[in-house]
């Protein structure tokens, strides 16, 4: 992991900006933020969370059993958040998470009823506006025993961004029998270094389905999540699909515990570097029994760069199943050649292969999250060929 030198950036001094109509944003800054899968116009949104820079700028929730507060607020409420604030990640693990404990400036805190079945996502976006802002934000989900929740997070850089820092602290807690999709959506540019830092713990039949994906260039990002499946039938699945162009530098991984029996976890990844360099890691530890895991990881290179797989597998019981597969190449020319065949130019047999690689059906998005995602590699496609 590369690391970044913290005082080059403000964590300190940029005002607090209120966001009350979110259509009065800024034209380039709405389109920033649509990329990254948040809709200003709130349509097919249960509720939204917003923050610019330093301080949460907008929150608001649109049905009933569902609370979205900003961090702040969450903390005075509920007395410290005793049992979900700083529960899961040391907040001594690194300089990163220090600065997150020690300087707070915002985050969200979204939290379901139990038994409430939320039908349309919760939005929410972390965006920085100022050139070379430094962000500090802590997130607590929690979906209580029964209830089923969607949330896209967004995150995003001003349109022509000149180095901005990303320091995101999550912490997740599944209920029994509870169902949380989290669908992450990274916008940034060339110049922005980031460094999230998250984990979750699921209890009895819970479900955690993880969908990240990144298309677009960033200097350096560094993400590792852990779940722990703690309770009897617990589910979790990561999905990724990332692009690097040149210049880029991502290390991403995942990580998964299966700590009862009768848990279940995957990963699946896909990456392409075009130019830029990937570490792609999972890791997947077996240590109740019975319990399956498998761990998928494909990457193709395109116009240079590098990708680094490092699948691990861990059991330390009888009667765990484990596996995992990974390939890193190029793209195959009898693949091209029989699309040529059927009519296609070799432009675009080969736009068409690299679409059918990043296809992100399996993530089970909304209609509209998969347009605005299926427009991105559109774009991605003009800078790789």
């Amino acid at each position: 992991m590369k690391d970044i030198d913290l005082s080059d950036y403000k964590f300190t001094g940029l005002p607090a900006v209120t966001v009350e109509n979110l259509n009065s944003l800024e034209a380039s800054d709405k389109n920033q933020m649509l990329m990254a899968g948040v809709d200003v116009e709130e349509a097919g949104r249960s509720g939204t969370y917003l923050s610019i820079d330093q301080a949460g700028s907008h929150c608001s929730a649109r049905v009933e059993g569902v609370e979205i507060l900003d961090i702040k607020q969450a903390l005075a409420k509920y007395d410290g958040l005793p049992g979900h604030f700083w529960k899961l990640i040391d907040p001594d693990k690194d300089k990163y998470t220090k600065s997150a404990a020690e300087n707070l400036h915002g985050g969200y805190f979204i939290k379901t009823a139990k038994g409430a079945k939320i039908a349309e996502p919760v939005q929410s976006c972390l965006f920085l506006k100022t050139d070379g802002a430094g962000q500090n934000v802590h997130n607590v989900i929690v979906v209580e025993d029964d209830s089923e929740l969607h949330i896209i997070t967004g995150c995003s850089v001003a349109h022509g961004s000149k180095g901005a820092a990303h320091l995101g602290i999550s912490e997740f807690f599944i209920g029994k029998n509870a169902s949380l999709t989290f669908s992450m959506i990274h916008n940034w540019a060339e110049t922005s270094v980031v460094r999230p830092r998250s984990a979750g713990v699921v209890a009895a039949g819970g479900v955690f389905l993880n969908n990240y994906v990144l298309l677009k260039s960033v200097k350096d990002l560094q993400m590792y999540p852990s779940i722990d499946l703690a309770g009897e039938g617990a589910v979790a699945r990561f999905n990724s699909v990332m692009v690097a162009p040149k210049g880029s530098y991502v290390d991403n991984g995942s990580r998964i515990l299966l700590n009862a029996a009768n848990t279940r976890g995957e990963m699946i990844a896909r990456t392409i570097a075009s130019g830029g360099d990937i570490v792609a890691r999972g890791f997947i530890g077996g240590h109740a029994a019975p319990s399956k895991g498998h761990l998928e990881c494909r990457g193709l290179i395109l116009g240079g760069g590098t990708i680094h797989a490092v699948p691990e597998l861990m059991a330390t019981v009888d009667g765990v199943e484990l596996s995992h597969e990974a390939a890193v190449g190029k793209i195959a020319r009898r693949e091209i050649e029989y699309l040529m065949s059927r009519g296609l130019t070799e432009d675009e047999a080969t736009s068409t292969i690299v679409r059918g690689f990043l296809n992100v059906d399996i993530m089970g998005l909304p209609g509209k999250l998969k347009d605005v995602i299926d427009q991105t590699i559109a774009e991605t496609e003009k800078d790789m060929f």
